[in-house]
């Protein structure tokens, strides 16, 4: 499990960044630890850094808002 602080250092995040991502409801089920601060797993990062690789090609939040969303449809959601 990661901290809010290592994945914005591995990923070249920063923490406002991340927090964003996560208030605005683009990392999908985050978990918290016994002392209600966000922790990521392995998924998670992954998940974060397609994100940041979708800002970099230009996309909206708006637009990022609906890419969850998409993942998490089953395949009627590819075309």
């Amino acid at each position: 499990m990661y901290t809010m602080m290592q994945v914005c250092r591995e990923l070249d995040l920063t923490y406002q960044t991340l927090k964003f991502y996560c208030n605005e409801g683009l990392v999908p089920n985050v978990k918290r630890d016994k002392n209600n601060r966000r922790v990521f797993g392995e998924r998670d990062v992954k998940w974060i850094r397609d994100l940041s690789c979708l800002k970099k090609c230009g996309m909206t939040i708006q637009e990022m808002k609906e890419y969850p969303a998409l993942c998490l449809e089953d395949e009627r959601s590819i075309p």
